[in-house]
């Protein structure tokens, strides 16, 4: 498959998580930020950003779109630590939901929204447990879908021996 198909598939897959209407941060955003560049590699780090900027275009950007930028570009670079088995990807998808969850709001707080005390960035990231639920939970869900379709994938390749 080459890049541009690829990058065409994953901007669809995460213009329609992100464009049908959901509970707040419950997208597929997470979960292939980081399975793409688990199992195709981090030079499609580029097409994520690149389909989460077309979106932002329709969707508005915000103060905070830099740290959830970055938030996914580490989350793609770790990826491959995780890549031992299920129960490892599992753990390294919901760290990716822990690391933009510590990420975001500590952007939110560094860009003055709860005041620049202790106290404010407690606040920032009490406030936010909620849409960290959500996060966690798409996550999850969407972990799992790409999981079921990679060993359907796979099994279907070596049934066909491909691979």
């Amino acid at each position: 498959m080459n890049y541009f198909k690829l990058t065409v598939g994953i901007f669809i897959a995460l213009a329609a998580s992100r464009f049908i209407p959901h509970p707040p941060n419950f997208t597929s955003l997470l979960a292939l930020s980081f399975y793409i560049p688990l199992f195709f590699g981090r030079k499609y780090i580029f097409s994520i950003l690149l389909s989460f900027f077309i979106t932002d275009m329709v969707i508005g950007f915000h103060s905070t779109t830099f740290f959830t930028w970055g938030s996914i570009v580490i989350i793609g670079l770790i990826a491959n630590w995780f890549a031992i088995n299920f129960i490892s990807r599992m753990v390294g998808a919901l760290f990716g939901a822990l690391i933009f969850f510590i990420i975001t709001n500590f952007g939110v707080w560094s860009l003055g929204g709860f005041g620049y005390s202790l106290e404010g960035l407690l606040t920032s990231y009490t406030l936010a447990i909620p849409f960290f639920t959500y996060s966690c939970l798409s996550t999850l869900i969407y972990s799992l879908i790409i999981e079921l379709l990679y060993l359907a994938t796979n099994k279907y390749l070596i049934q066909k021996k491909i691979i």
